[in-house]
């Protein structure tokens, strides 16, 4: 299975609480942090809930 790398691109500043929600969830926290997570539905469920605010490779 494959993974993928996420990045927190633009700021969690002014948004609406349920995508900070989403963004801890992934476990990212600061802008330009990362996180590799397994590429099923949930994540990405997640990722297309913030696709606007974050970068996605696949690994």
């Amino acid at each position: 299975m494959a993974n993928l790398e996420i990045t927190l691109k633009r700021s969690l500043i002014g948004r609406p609480q349920n995508q900070h929600l989403v963004v801890k969830s992934l476990g990212l926290r600061k802008t330009n942090s990362s996180v590799v997570r397994p590429d099923n539905d949930a994540v990405r469920g997640a990722i297309k809930k913030i696709a606007h605010l974050i970068d996605v490779k696949e690994v």
